[in-house]
């Protein structure tokens, strides 16, 4: 059923504070991970040493590397870095569960981006990470009633990566991001745990509608390169959408839709689509409905 064919909003069926509970990140693992690839590159390219130093070998804990990761890349003359840090740090102290979001989406990148051969990368270099961490700080301002300062993030990460999250939206943890420019999320929208998402996907609203009105991603979801999904419709568990697709109506769950308008061509031939990050439209053939 599409959006405009609804008769009141759909439930979300989603508690936005449980959305990373199924897995977890071992932590010190991660943590003892980053630390001893950081020592190597600090040793292999000394022109890098002051950054892995800064962000990493100069911190007892991931909340204390990530707040200095972002005050880096965040700090402008309207907040310097000197009080945007202790900000994002305190944010990471006092919510660990921020902080375990974050780790399950390092953990994801590497697991399933050919081009990431470490763990470190994606809190050095990748926008797409730093990114849904600067929203995940966000997010956690915009619930504590301090919005002014969400929406400041918001723009200023907007700005930095070319990412653009509302701070109200609500997404789970072991997020692939990949290359992220132009990525887009409205207010409402709802993306579950265990995402693969591509650069220049859109998660928008369809006119001046309010409540809720943006898309909701289940599980195991691949959105290719420049899907706009629009409108409070439901990608299904597992399903996959083309790159440069435009999806108005609910997607099954294991189906691949395709196309403008997007129309189903098949089931998806991955139970987990998003974990395979196979995006061609191969699929095995979808039986007629009787």
């Amino acid at each position: 059923m599409s959006s405009s064919q609804q008769t009141g909003p759909r439930p979300a069926s989603t508690n936005a504070d449980k959305l990373c509970a199924a897995k977890s990140a071992d932590l010190a693992k991660v943590w003892e991970t980053l630390r001893s690839e950081a020592s190597r590159v600090a040793t292999e390219e000394p022109q890098l040493g002051a950054l892995v130093n800064d962000v990493i070998l100069s911190r007892e804990s991931p909340a204390a590397a990530l707040g200095a990761r972002l005050a880096r890349r965040l700090a402008r003359e309207d907040m310097p870095r000197a009080t945007l840090e202790p900000l994002l740090t305190g944010v990471f102290e006092k919510r660990p569960l921020v902080v375990h979001s974050a780790m399950r989406d390092m953990v994801a990148i590497f697991e399933r981006d050919p081009a990431c051969f470490s763990l470190l990368e994606p809190l050095l270099f990748f926008k797409g990470f730093l990114a849904l961490t600067t929203y995940r700080v966000s997010h956690q301002l915009w619930n504590d009633g301090r919005r002014w300062l969400a929406l400041y993030l918001q723009s200023v990460a907007s700005e930095a990566f070319a990412v653009d999250i509302h701070p109200a939206a609500r997404i789970g943890c072991g997020i692939l991001l990949d290359h992220a420019t132009s990525f887009v999320v409205g207010e409402t929208a709802i993306i579950e745990d265990d995402v693969s998402i591509l650069h220049e996907v859109t998660l928008g609203g369809t006119g001046k509608d309010i409540g809720d009105r943006h898309p909701i991603i289940r599980s195991g979801v691949l959105l290719g390169a420049g899907a706009k999904i629009l409108g409070r419709v439901e990608i299904g568990t597992g399903a996959k959408v083309g790159a440069g697709s435009v999806v108005l109506a609910d997607v099954p769950p294991h189906t691949t839709v395709a196309g403008v308008p997007a129309v189903i061509v098949g089931e998806a031939r991955e139970e987990n689509p998003a974990i395979e990050m196979n995006q061609k439209l191969d699929c095995r053939s979808k039986p007629p409905n009787p």
